[in-house]
């Protein structure tokens, strides 16, 4: 009897640690998904407009590199289509120079 009640308290405290660690690395992953969305959102202010002024000062070289780059990083933000239109008008400039 004592060895059934022993083994019954083992497995809820196995069950409960599961459950903790599930528990916990969904709570890591949601606080990396708002960590990342607001330095996306920072990020937004930075990268996008140096590429567009890079592109304006006839610099279509390096405006394609910054778009690249944040495109490489953040392939899946609100800010991927502007860049991706940004890059094929900045690979056009840079074909008819």
């Amino acid at each position: 009897m004592l060895f059934w009640l022993v083994v019954a308290a083992f497995a809820a405290t196995l069950v409960w640690l599961a459950w903790d660690l599930r528990h916990k690395a969904e709570e890591r992953r949601l606080a990396e998904e708002a960590r990342v969305a607001a330095f996306v959102s920072g990020l937004g202010a930075v990268v996008p407009s140096s590429a567009h002024k890079a592109g304006e000062a006839g610099e279509p070289a390096l405006a394609i590199q910054l778009y690249a780059r944040l495109l490489a990083r953040y392939p899946a933000t609100s800010l991927a289509s502007p860049a991706r239109a940004a890059l094929e008008t900045q690979k056009k400039k840079l074909l008819k120079a």
